[in-house]
């Protein structure tokens, strides 16, 4: 028997040797000590041997068992081994190609517009400003002389959080707050979100707003006038005309509605200006002398002037983009023109 399984560990050690897979590996396994292996009947027989070799015997099948379990589990690992490093092989960088440069992406129109804007008032003096976004009754409606009944405030117009408390609809609370922090003179620009109960293809529950206030001592409708025009002719082009229509706001006295020579057809009429040569742009006005009292300043003695307008808007219509939609549907095909 001990011959026998001499030669059965010779085999084994032959198979192991041309075994050229794991799979291959775990066949001779089976083969050789697996339930029905061939070590596996030459123990079933070992009770046949004579009393005093049982002992003699199980030791040296035990031996040549353990011996080929060893065999398996270092041929094993050989070849794992040699995968792993034909794996790492293939997946070898060749550091002599030349890389793949990713894609750059760039501002989005909106931000861009917005930074455009803020640099043109920049360079007149003005500093920029930032409120919060959910605001107050009293910044967003009180403060700026805006009565209890206006429609403005009821909430098929305005978002409402809690009792007082809304999305603001305009930045112009950050007016409020820059003067009740600072003496004249203050000139200011306030870009940020302002949220309002309306969509269609011009307009948006949330869209993106600039506000400017200039205060100091003898600010007249002339400086608002000058200061409108050096922005849109910077912005729109040399050529760009303006007029400036009455209006109403609370917050200012008197107010007005300022529109440009459409950009597209130079004032002559076409579809984006409905064919009347002019494109509404922003609200202004001669900051009231009410908003003054909230303040704390001295309409004796300060004037000051306000605008405001959405950069959406202004976006579109420098780019002649027919609907607001497109600015946040975020479709590559759109964003990439610009």
């Amino acid at each position: 028997m001990k011959e026998k399984l001499e030669q059965i560990r010779a085999e084994a050690a032959r198979a192991l040797a041309a075994a050229e897979s794991l799979q291959a590996v775990e066949d001779v396994r089976v083969q050789f000590l697996g339930r029905k292996g061939r070590i596996t009947e030459v123990l079933r027989f070992l009770g046949q041997a004579p009393p005093e070799e049982r002992p003699v015997l199980g030791q040296a099948a035990n031996e040549v068992k353990a011996a080929l379990a060893a065999d398996l589990e270092r041929r094993k690992a050989e070849l794992e081994d040699r995968e792993a490093r034909k794996q790492a092989q293939s997946r070898r960088l060749d550091l002599s190609l030349p890389g793949r440069r990713p894609r750059r992406g760039h501002a989005h129109l909106v931000p861009r517009v917005a930074g455009q804007i803020v640099a043109i008032f920049s360079e007149m003096g003005f500093q920029v400003a930032t409120g919060p976004d959910v605001e107050t009754e009293y910044y967003n409606f009180d403060s700026l002389n805006t009565p209890a009944d206006h429609p403005a405030r009821d909430s098929h117009d305005t978002f409402f959080v809690k009792p007082g408390v809304v999305l603001r609809t305009h930045t112009s609370p950050v007016q409020m707050r820059v003067m009740e922090q600072m003496k004249p003179p203050v000139a200011i620009v306030a870009p940020g979100r302002v949220y309002r109960v309306d969509y269609d293809a011009s307009h948006s529950p949330m869209f993106f707003q600039i506000e400017g206030l200039l205060v100091d001592r003898g600010v007249s409708f002339a400086d608002l006038k000058g200061t409108l025009m050096f922005f849109v002719q910077r912005f729109f082009g040399p050529d760009t005309r303006l007029r400036f229509r009455p209006h109403f706001f609370p917050f200012t006295e008197p107010s007005a509605e300022v529109d440009i020579s459409c950009a597209i057809c130079s004032g002559v009429g076409c579809r984006l200006c409905k064919n009347s040569g002019w494109l509404e742009i922003l609200g202004c006005g001669m900051v009231h002398p009410e908003v003054f009292r909230y303040a704390g300043y001295d309409a004796e003695t300060y004037t000051g002037f306000a605008f405001g307008f959405g950069v959406d808007r202004i976006a579109m219509l420098k780019h002649a983009i027919p609907s607001i939609s497109h600015l946040y549907e975020n479709d590559l095909r759109f964003l990439e023109q610009f």
